[in-house]
C-alpha cells in the first residue's frame, strides 16, 4: 500500500527563533514537511500560492501584511480553497482573533503550545476540522461577538435553515464534532455531517470555524463565564 503523501506545513512568523524551533520540531515527523517559511504577511500569500501547502501556521502580528489579512487573501485566492490556516495567538490579548475567523482561520493555538498540541493542532485543521478549543476562544469569542454585529439581524441570517439545522448549528458552535452532535441529537454520524454541510451552503461557511463564528454572531450559542 502506497504511503499517504506527508502534510504540508507552511511557515508564517517574522521571528527566526520560532520559525526555526517549529522547523526542528516538524522535521522530525515523517507524515509532516514544511514546504516555506515566510517572514511577513506578504511572502505567506507568495508562498502559499506558490507551494500550495495543506496548513499554513500564521502568526498575527507581522510586518508588511499582518496575518489576518494574509488569511484573507488567501481565502480569497483561486486555487487555494484547500489550504488551512492555523493562527498563532497570544491567549487573551490579541483582539483579532474574531476577525481572523472571518477572514478564513480554521483554527487557532496557543503561542506557547507543547510540542504534542502543535503537531495535533497541524493534523487536526489538515484533515479539514477546526481546532476551535474552548479554552483557547471562550473568553475571545463571547467579548467579541458582544461587540460586534452582523448587518442582518441574527433572525434573519438564520431563517434559512429549519429547525433541525439550527440545532446543529448551534452544537457546533459549542465546538462538536459530528460524532458528538449526532450522539446528542440521535443521529447517526452521516446525517451530522449532512447537515454541517447544507448548513455550509445556505449560509456561505467556508468550513467549520466559520460556522461557530455565525452561532456566536447570531447569538445562536454563548459560553457561560
Amino acid at each position: 500500500m502506497t504511503a499517504p503523501s506527508p502534510i504540508k506545513v507552511l511557515l508564517a512568523d517574522d521571528e527566526r527563533l520560532v520559525r526555526s524551533g517549529f522547523k526542528v520540531l516538524l522535521d522530525l515527523e515523517d507524515d509532516i514537511t514544511v514546504v516555506g517559511e515566510a517572514t511577513n504577511g506578504a511572502e505567506a500569500v507568495e508562498l502559499a500560492r506558490a507551494t500550495r501547502p495543506d496548513v499554513v501556521l500564521m502568526d498575527i502580528r507581522m510586518p508588511r501584511l499582518d496575518g489576518i489579512r494574509a488569511t484573507g487573501e488567501i481565502a480569497e485566492t483561486a486555487g487555494l480553497e484547500q489550504v488551512k490556516v492555523l493562527i498563532l495567538t497570544t491567549y487573551d490579548t490579541d483582539e483579532n482573533v474574531f476577525e481572523a475567523l472571518q477572514a478564513g482561520a480554521s483554527g487557532f493555538l496557543l503561542k506557547d503550545a507543547g510540542p504534542a498540541e502543535l503537531l495535533h493542532a497541524i493534523r487536526v485543521i489538515a484533515a479539514g476540522d477546526a481546532l476551535l478549543a474552548p479554552r483557547i476562544t471562550r473568553r475571545l469569542i463571547s467579548q467579541f461577538t458582544a461587540q460586534r454585529r452582523a448587518a442582518k439581524s441574527g433572525e434573519d441570517r438564520l431563517a434559512v435553515l429549519t429547525d433541525r439545522e439550527r440545532e446543529v448549528l448551534a452544537l457546533v458552535g459549542q465546538g462538536m464534532s459530528n460524532h458528538e452532535i449526532g450522539a446528542t441529537l440521535f443521529l447517526s454520524p452521516a446525517t451530522a455531517r449532512t447537515h454541517v454541510s447544507r448548513i455550509m451552503g445556505k449560509l456561505g461557511g467556508r468550513d467549520r470555524a466559520q460556522l461557530v463564528a455565525i452561532a456566536y454572531q447570531t447569538g445562536l450559542s454563548h459560553f457561560s463565564d
